[in-house]
């Protein structure tokens, strides 16, 4: 049985996946929050006696991960499947700091670091079929990483401190990596667009307060899995619309 040219079993298979990355991922969320080393020595022992598995964050991966396959497909190569192969190591990662930013204000930078060396092999591969799509990536790192250290550096000038935090900054260059300089422009446009929408719904809603720090890594994120899914054309003739107040045609 076949769904969108993709054999069940591929399903199956990714869905079991997806609920161990979703073990692991709440594990993680736990040792960063406790800004302890997530591979201990005691791993399996924390596991087996103190830890509990979290059900739901188990399923949303399982079920995020099934919908990447039916969206991505399954091609014959390794290199055709790259781009899907980096969404599902990026959707744990992207879960991780959801959370611990929210909670914490923090993105752990061995987190990023992780991410990095991961993006640097898939500019490799990329690379061995295409150097362009190699090229186009280091500028979507630079990209990512510039405008939010601009970003910061204005805000140190003008407001005195920053606007920004360097986990954001470093995230940003990050998924530059990942997705190439066009999508990380847009990506930096919807975060900050979601960013500007959720705080002040949750100010009006007195989820926090005018001034409490409300961490960007959360709308980052959400921006990220929209890219994820949405056509670059279609966020981009959305985005124009939105920033030109529909003079944009």
């Amino acid at each position: 049985m076949y769904i969108n040219d993709v054999h069940i079993l591929y399903y199956i298979g990714v869905a079991i996946l997806g609920l161990f990355v979703g073990i692991f991922s709440n594990w993680c969320i736990k040792r960063m929050q406790e800004e302890e080393t997530v591979l201990s020595k005691d791993i399996f022992k924390e596991l087996r006696h103190n830890f509990k598995p979290n059900y739901i964050l188990m399923l949303i991966v399982a079920a995020i991960y099934v919908s990447l396959v039916y969206l991505y497909g399954i091609k014959e190569t390794v290199i055709a499947n790259l781009n899907l192969i980096e969404n599902l190591i990026l959707v744990p990662a992207l879960i991780i700091v959801f959370v611990v930013d929210y909670k914490k204000q923090i993105i752990p930078n061995r987190l990023n670091l992780t991410l990095f060396e991961i993006g640097l092999c898939f500019t490799f591969l990329y690379g061995l079929s295409n150097i362009a799509i190699s090229i186009n990536m280091i500028l979507g790192m630079f990209a990512g990483a510039g405008i939010f250290i601009l970003i910061t550096l204005i805000g140190g000038v003008v407001y005195g401190k920053e606007a920004m935090g360097f986990g954001d900054v470093k995230l940003m260059g990050v998924l530059g990596l990942f997705f190439g300089l066009y999508n990380i422009i847009e990506i930096t446009l919807m975060s900050f667009l979601i960013g500007a929408i959720l705080s002040i719904i949750l100010l009006i809603i007195r989820v926090r307060r005018t001034d409490e720090y409300i961490p960007f890594g959360p709308f980052i994120v959400i921006a990220t899995f929209i890219s994820m899914y949405v056509p670059f054309e279609l966020i981009k003739d959305v985005l124009m619309k939105i920033f030109t107040l529909g003079m944009y045609h």
